[in-house]
């Protein structure tokens, strides 16, 4: 078998600041804000220019695809449907839990109509305001954030927000948290009754409080029980969204699907630490946040093929998706469907081109079906 052989670029924003000495989400240079005046991510995302290189913008914006002739005997409609347990998806794209608010924020900016699903912020049983800001830092490729799961509290998102989400024309996936198997359970009981949603995605990555603190995801017995007392309240689709702050994610993902779970989300964001070196403290208000963006994919991706290379269940991925040939790499590795975050902080149109980038793909390869390239890896040494 040929090795890979890792590229790796070691240089840094130009525009990036060590002196401002000032506490924000992101850099301060003019070249960071908008017109507004409100500080946005950079149009480049940090990114080096190699990986430009790798994923040229015109492979996927479709208004630059005449270089992407029809072949004779090409599938001009490649059949994109994945499945997840019961749930049918018209495409393998997700909306990852947060960039959509509770579901509707991005209504009227992107063609929920193309889009497979949208995941919901996480939900609790009582509303709760989050982490101290600062609560976003841009890092030179991705970004950290300490939301705190920051949110309306499940009885609000019911009243006020669900019932605005049957007409968006896309699934909807729901998110819930807790900070003890009861108020899980409680939360996906609600919500059950409540009805108009298509399926549960269970962050496992909160705190359990009788445990001192320790995420729930952190323990294959502690995962078991959250998603047992889950799928006790539902028929629903469950898919449980794992930490990769573990040694073994296999084992974690075994008792959740040991007790019901349809599927895996693979994963959340990496525990990251950003200092201002000029006031000598965290760049987030709660010290450490998760690292999402570029940065983690590469990480990601080896979880997921670790996870789909130990057993049979449908993982959703998620880390560092940011063009189509991101998802196609998560797609050849094993992985049913997949989540775009942090990169529609870049770009709002980032899905819409990420599914054109596939579409194009499947058509020039001769692809009929994206199931087709699932699990395609070749060998790969361990």
């Amino acid at each position: 078998m040929k090795k890979r052989t890792a590229l790796t670029d070691s240089r840094r924003n130009p525009k990036e600041s060590l002196g401002s000495g000032k506490r924000s989400g992101c850099q301060e240079d003019p070249d960071f804000r908008n017109r507004s005046g409100s500080r946005k991510v950079p149009d480049d995302f940090g990114r080096s220019g190699l990986h430009k290189r790798l994923n040229p913008p015109e492979a996927f914006d479709p208004r630059k695809r005449s270089h992407l002739k029809k072949e004779p005997g090409s599938c001009p409609r490649p059949d994109l449907s994945v499945r997840l347990g019961d749930l049918e998806l018209r495409n393998p794209l997700m909306i990852a839990s947060g960039l959509a608010g509770y579901g509707d924020d991005l209504e009227g900016i992107v063609d929920m109509s193309k889009i497979g699903a949208i995941v919901t912020k996480t939900l609790t049983l009582d509303a709760r305001e989050g982490n101290a800001p600062p609560r976003l830092a841009e890092m030179p490729s991705g970004l950290m954030n300490s939301i705190g799961l920051a949110n309306v509290g499940c009885r609000a998102f019911i009243s006020q927000r669900l019932p605005r989400l049957k007409a968006l024309g896309t699934k909807i996936v729901i998110s819930i948290g807790g900070f003890s198997e009861e108020e899980y359970r409680e939360v996906a009981l609600r919500l059950e009754n409540a009805g108009g949603f298509d399926g549960f995605e269970v962050n496992i990555s909160c705190p359990n409080v009788r445990e001192g603190g320790m995420s729930f995801g952190a323990s294959p017995l502690r995962a078991a029980g959250v998603v047992k007392s889950v799928r006790s309240q539902t028929s629903r689709p469950v898919i449980v969204k794992l930490t990769p702050n573990v040694t073994d994610i296999v084992l974690i993902a075994r008792a959740c699907v040991s007790e019901g779970a349809d599927a895996l989300t693979i994963g959340n964001t990496f525990k990251a630490l950003a200092v201002d070196v000029q006031a000598r403290s965290p760049l987030v208000g709660a010290g450490i946040g998760g690292l999402s963006g570029p940065a983690i994919k590469a990480l990601s991706l080896a979880k997921v093929w670790e996870t789909v290379s130990a057993m049979d269940v449908a993982v959703v991925a998620c880390g560092g998706i940011c063009s189509a040939r991101d998802a196609l790499e998560f797609i050849i590795v094993g992985a049913s469907a997949f989540q775009v975050g942090s990169a529609c902080l870049r770009n709002f149109k980032t899905p819409e081109l990420v599914l054109a980038g596939i579409n194009d793909y499947c058509r020039v390869n001769r692809v009929r079906s994206i199931a087709e390239i699932r699990g395609t890896l070749k060998s790969v040494e361990v």
